[in-house]
């Protein structure tokens, strides 16, 4: 009869605890107050990883830390600090001779308290620089530069045969560098935009 009225014992004192447990959680969410953010509302994170247009693709997650709080109504709403994980919405990789890199991110959520909040927010895209004009450059002074030496060792004629010969090493010089990707490392500030409001319950 003993063991089992320490078993019925034991028995209720779980009970007991799980009881008391769930009165505490709930007398936490009691104290807390709910706030909304408005759209429009910027949040500023730095990220935790190296993103790239010519790595990364469209659906990558990644993840990042705020780095300054989000405040509301003279409230610290989402702390400084918080984990952010967020999502690659374009990535396109630069073309040698033409087409310009872009890449746009989104942060999808945010954690804080042993609280996760599903956020929709807006980001610029990051568009690569026009490496039209550059290449050009290099391209027509490398036709110049073909023709000079051309003229040089042979007249007019050297002029006409040296310059496509120098166009040409312009194109093969574009074609190396004229790649133009971007890239993110660690630690890059970015900054977001709530496109859509978020209620976040904030400790009293």
């Amino acid at each position: 009869m003993i063991p089992i009225k320490r078993r019925y014992i034991a028995t209720g004192g779980a009970i007991l605890l799980a009881g008391a447990l769930t009165l505490s959680a709930n007398s936490m969410r009691d104290n807390s107050d709910p706030v909304t953010l408005p759209e429009g509302t910027p949040i500023h994170v730095t990220l935790d990883q190296s993103l790239t247009s010519n790595q990364n693709r469209p659906g990558d997650l990644f993840e990042a830390t705020v780095s300054d709080p989000v405040v509301a109504d003279g409230k610290v709403v989402i702390p400084q600090g918080a984990h952010a994980e967020g999502l690659v919405v374009d990535a396109r990789q630069s073309g040698r001779l033409m087409g310009r890199a872009r890449l746009q991110i989104a942060l999808q959520n945010v954690s804080f308290d042993g609280q996760s909040y599903d956020v929709r927010t807006t980001g610029h895209p990051r568009i690569g620089r026009n490496h039209k004009k550059r290449d050009w450059m290099w391209i027509g002074g490398g036709a110049g530069g073909g023709a000079l030496i051309g003229a040089a060792a042979a007249g007019g004629t050297g002029a006409l045969i040296g310059g496509p010969i120098g166009a040409g090493a312009g194109v093969t010089y574009a074609l190396i560098t004229g790649k133009k990707d971007i890239k993110l490392a660690p630690e890059t500030p970015v900054r977001f935009e709530l496109s859509e409001p978020v209620t976040i319950h904030v400790r009293g």
